[in-house]
C-alpha cells in the first residue's frame, strides 16, 4: 500500500472501515419533548460509560429542543496526559463540520446578489485553476456545496489536483471543492476567509468562541486529539484557514448555528429551503467514490442539500454532517420541523465509535446515516480484536487465527484486518504485533495483492529488507500494476 501520512492513514482507515452486525443501538423514536434534568441523569449515566469502553477522553454535547439550546454538558479531560477538565468553554476541531458553517456564508453571499449558485467559478477568479482540463469550466458553488465537482476528497500530497469524472455527473465527498470556492469567496470579498465568517457568521449568531484560524485564547481553551490507542496528538494550531477543516468551535457555538439553518435566520426563504432541500442522491455504498462509477443503488434515506447532508426518515427530514480530522470525531444532526437535535465533539479517534449509542440515547429515530459514513462500533469484532492485540501482543493474534480458522469468532473483513495492522504498525508503535497481524490477512486472502503490499510494509519498517522484497513480489506478481510495490521495489533495491 502506497506510504501514507499518520493523518492518512486514519481517513483511510475510517473510510475502510465495515460496520459490524448490531454496531448501532436499536431505534427508539424520535425525542421532542424531553425533561432537562430526566435528559441529564440519562447522559451523565450513560456518557461517561461509552467513554470509558471506547477509550475517548473528552467529549461535549449540546442538544436543541424546542429550537433552543435545552443542555449542554461535558465529560471528561482535555488532554489525556494533563487532565484538565472539559468544561463548556472548551475549544474542539470541528473537522469536517466547518463546511455547513462556511456554505451558511456562502448562501448569504448569494443572498446578497455577490455570487451566483450556478455561475462557473473561473469565471469569478480570473484563471482557469486546473490546467489543461476544459471541465473546470463548469464547476459551480452549487457542484461544490452538493459535492459534485469531480475532484478527490483531496488532492495527493504534493500533487496536482484533477478532475476524476465530469462535474455534476455524481456525488463524491471532496474538501478540495470548498478550497476552491473559498478563494472565490476571498476573492470576492477582498477579505481573509475567518474575516468574512466573522463578519457574516459568527458576529451575528453569537458564535463568540469560533474561529477559523487560532486565536490566543485557545491555548488554553483547547482539546487535544487522541490517536486511536490513546496516545495524545499534536494540538493543531490553524495560521491558514481551510474552509473544509479549520474551524474551532465549541458545542454550544455549533448549536447556535444549527439553530439558525432550522430557523432559516439570515438567509431568504427559498434560500434557506434550498439549503436543507434534495440537491442530489448519494451512492448507497460509499461517500468517497472517485474511482469507480455509481453502483446504480442511490441511497433511499440520504440525500444531500447546500453543504449539508439530508436524511429522510419516518421520523422526518434531518440535516446533518460529520467530521474528522483523524484524532478528533465530531457530527451534528438536526431536524427543523421537529426543532430538535444535537451536536457532539470529541477529542478522539474512537469518537464515531459511540457517537451512534449517544444519538439514540439523547435523540433517538432512525439513524441510517450511522451505517452510510461506516464507522465501526466500539463493540464491534474488529475494536475488540484491535484492543486484545494491544493488550496481549501477538497472542491474541496466533488465537483469533485459530479461532477464526474454525469458525468459532466473528470472521473481520480482509480490509479491515489491513486497517487494524496499519494502525497497530504507526499509531500504536507495535511492530511485531502489526507484522502478525498483516501476515495472516495474507495466509486468509492470498489472492488479494493489497495484503501483501501491506506485510511488505511492515516489513520494511521492521528493516526486514529481503522479507519486505519478497512480499512486494508477491504483490506484484499478482497485480503488476500496483504502483505503490513497484515503487517500494525500486526503492529497496536501490534503483
Amino acid at each position: 500500500m502506497k506510504r501514507l501520512s499518520i493523518a492518512a492513514i486514519f481517513l483511510l482507515m475510517a473510510s475502510q472501515l465495515i460496520v459490524a452486525q448490531n454496531a448501532s443501538p436499536a431505534p427508539v423514536p424520535l425525542h421532542v419533548n424531553w425533561k432537562k434534568s430526566a435528559l441529564s441523569e440519562r447522559l451523565n449515566t450513560t456518557i461517561p460509560n461509552l467513554m470509558k469502553e471506547a477509550d475517548v477522553p473528552g467529549l461535549s454535547i449540546a442538544v436543541i429542543q424546542d429550537g433552543k439550546v435545552f443542555l449542554n454538558q461535558s465529560f471528561g479531560v482535555m488532554n489525556a496526559a494533563t487532565r484538565e477538565p472539559v468544561t463548556a468553554a472548551t475549544v474542539f476541531e470541528a473537522a469536517s463540520l466547518s463546511k455547513p458553517v462556511f456554505a451558511y456564508a456562502v448562501l448569504k453571499l448569494v443572498d446578497a446578489g455577490k455570487l451566483d449558485l450556478d455561475k462557473p467559478l473561473v469565471q469569478y477568479l480570473g484563471d482557469s485553476y486546473i490546467k489543461n482540463d476544459e471541465r473546470v469550466n463548469v464547476i459551480t458553488a452549487r457542484r461544490v456545496l452538493t459535492h459534485s465537482t469531480g475532484f478527490p476528497n483531496w488532492r495527493p500530497n504534493g500533487g496536482e489536483l484533477k478532475i476524476v469524472f465530469a462535474p455534476g455527473e455524481r456525488f463524491s465527498y471532496s474538501g478540495e471543492g470548498f478550497v476552491f470556492l473559498q478563494k472565490v469567496v476571498e476573492k470576492l470579498t477582498g477579505q481573509p476567509l475567518d474575516t468574512v465568517m466573522k463578519q457574516l457568521v459568527f458576529d451575528p449568531l453569537g458564535m463568540t468562541s469560533s474561529s477559523y484560524v487560532w486565536r490566543a485564547d485557545y491555548k488554553t481553551l483547547k482539546a487535544t486529539g487522541h490517536d486511536f490507542g490513546g496516545v495524545v496528538g499534536t494540538r493543531r494550531e490553524p495560521k491558514d484557514a481551510n474552509a473544509a477543516a479549520t474551524l474551532q468551535t465549541t458545542s454550544l457555538d455549533y448549536a447556535k448555528f444549527m439553530i439558525a439553518v432550522m430557523n432559516g435566520t439570515g438567509l431568504k426563504k427559498s434560500t434557506s429551503s434550498a439549503m436543507v432541500s434534495e440537491q442530489i442522491k448519494v451512492d448507497q455504498d460509499c461517500s468517497n467514490c472517485v474511482n469507480r462509477k455509481p453502483s446504480g443503488k442511490l441511497s433511499e434515506n440520504i440525500f444531500w442539500g447546500l453543504g449539508v447532508g439530508l436524511e429522510k426518515t419516518s421520523d422526518g427530514t434531518a440535516f446533518w454532517h460529520w467530521g474528522d480530522n483523524g484524532d478528533v470525531h465530531c457530527y451534528m444532526i438536526a431536524y427543523p420541523k421537529e426543532k430538535v437535535g444535537l451536536a457532539v465533539f470529541t477529542n478522539s479517534g474512537n469518537g464515531h465509535s459511540i457517537i451512534p449509542d449517544i444519538v439514540q440515547e439523547s435523540l433517538g429515530g432512525q439513524q441510517p446515516v450511522a451505517a452510510w459514513i461506516r464507522y465501526d462500533s466500539y463493540r464491534s469484532p474488529g475494536r475488540l480484536f484491535y484492543k486484545d492485540v494491544l493488550a496481549r501482543g501477538v497472542v491474541a493474534v496466533d488465537e483469533y487465527h485459530e479461532k477464526r480458522k474454525s469458525n468459532s469468532t466473528p470472521a473481520i473483513a480482509e480490509d479491515q484486518i489491513n486497517s487494524i495492522g496499519y494502525r497497530l504498525l504507526y499509531s500504536a508503535k507495535k511492530v511485531p504485533e502489526a507484522i502478525a497481524v498483516l501476515k495472516m490477512n495474507t495466509e486468509d486472502f492470498p489472492e488479494s495483492a493489497n495484503t501483501y503490499d501491506s506485510l511488505g510494509e511492515a516489513y520494511s519498517v521492521a528493516g526486514e529488507k529481503e522479507l519486505a522484497i519478497k512480499n512486494y513480489e508477491k504483490s506484484v506478481e499478482l497485480n503488476p500494476k500496483s504502483q505503490s510495490s513497484l515503487d517500494a521495489l525500486k526503492k529497496l533495491r536501490g534503483q
